[in-house]
């Protein structure tokens, strides 16, 4: 079981976050983030946004570091991402 996350270089909300992922599954995501204690609110599309001040407690929990180009590396191969939704122009 492998879940990443990248330095909470992510500005929102007047704060700074971190992208968790898993490259195996969501449910092994999901699993890992509830024993973290991070509310499901959290996840949008393939991730887990999670503010500056929880990263320490998700690298202690077993969280492997690596730069944001690698979470997004890591999502493609694992064909885990999921890109956002876009209305088309003209269509009703």
């Amino acid at each position: 079981m492998t879940v990443y996350i990248d330095p909470p270089t992510w500005p929102g909300h007047g704060r700074l976050w971190s992208h968790l992922i898993s490259d195996v599954s969501y449910a092994e995501l999901h699993a890992f983030a509830e024993r973290l204690g991070v509310p499901r609110r959290a996840f949008e599309r393939d991730h887990y946004d999670l503010p500056a001040q929880r990263y320490e407690d998700a690298v202690a929990a077993g969280a492997v570091q690596v730069p944001s180009r690698e979470v997004v590396r890591l999502l493609h191969a694992s064909g885990l991402r999921r890109r956002k939704y876009r209305a088309q122009r003209g269509s009703s």
